[in-house]
């Protein structure tokens, strides 16, 4: 189990270094937010260029991958944009929307099944989401644009779940990074900044970084249920907040603090009914008797 965790908090760790990368390039250096999306995927799709199979070409003949794509491409501008302004930790809570928008769209459009207690830790969750967003007239820009990424989020989670039998978790990835890079070049080709030493490395770290953690969350759904896994998924909150406060000096303030614990709390707790009610289904037999 330690090894689960290990590779989950090295993955979950990579994930907002590749955002924290992404955060200096724009905020310090001016780069523009579809600048690093746009390198963010056509770099990922030259290090993904490995996973590469004869199922892969196949794959983009499919409408499905590049509608899935499409929303991939709006998540990651949306929220290269919120990091303009807005604090890391802010951001990532503000993004955790995602599983609970996900949550929505798989009971209406796919026809999983919602639970009482699981929809009431869904609705703690999003208690929490508002906590840090705090719509009103003085809500943050930055912070929206953070719930929109998280919204995206949330459309690309249930795409993902459709399209889990379309093909190979190697071939899925490669494809939306090459897909969302084509459709992000003709809005960033103009935008593309003067390369200096130390430019040129923020935009390498950012994919890097992004590309690495989403493969070791890969390998690590190889090696356990995604039942096992989820709770791992908030370690992003908490790596969020430590690079937030060691390369930017920020740390959230007391409803932010209050909104993150609701957040992981009521994930953790969903994830861990989904667990047992996973365990009690596999003790049963077809008609609910013991086998």
């Amino acid at each position: 189990m330690w090894k689960i965790f290990v590779l989950m908090f090295v993955a979950m760790s990579m994930i907002p270094a590749g955002d924290t990368a992404g955060k200096l390039l724009t905020q310090t250096h001016g780069a523009s937010p579809l600048f690093v999306a746009w390198s963010r995927f056509a770099l990922g799709g030259l290090l993904a260029l490995p996973l590469m199979r004869a199922d892969t070409l196949r794959l983009l003949t499919n409408w499905r991958i590049w509608l899935r794509a499409l929303i991939l491409t709006g998540g990651i501008s949306s929220i290269q944009t919120a990091l303009q302004t807005a604090p890391l930790a802010d951001v990532f809570a503000a993004f955790f929307v995602g599983p609970i928008v996900s949550y929505v769209l798989s009971a209406l459009l796919l026809g999983e099944r919602v639970t009482l207690l699981r929809s009431l830790l869904m609705g703690v969750g999003f208690v929490g989401v508002l906590l840090v967003v705090r719509p009103g007239v003085d809500m943050s820009p930055g912070l929206l644009w953070a719930a929109l990424a998280g919204l995206f989020y949330g459309c690309f989670l249930t795409a993902s779940r459709w399209l889990a039998d379309a093909g190979r978790p190697g071939s899925m990835i490669f494809t939306q990074l090459l897909i969302s890079a084509l459709l992000l070049t003709p809005f960033s080709l103009s935008h593309i900044p003067p390369m200096t030493l130390e430019m040129a490395g923020l935009t390498f770290a950012s994919a890097a970084f992004s590309m690495g953690g989403n493969l070791l969350l890969l390998f690590a759904y190889a090696r356990a249920e995604a039942a096992v896994l989820a709770p791992f998924v908030y370690l992003q909150l908490v790596s969020a907040v430590a690079l937030g406060w060691l390369v930017f000096a920020q740390l959230p303030d007391s409803l932010t603090w209050l909104g993150l614990l609701l957040i992981i709390g009521a994930g953790i707790a969903s994830a861990i009914a989904a667990r047992l009610k996973t365990a009690a289904q596999s003790r049963s037999g077809p008609n609910g008797s013991r086998s």
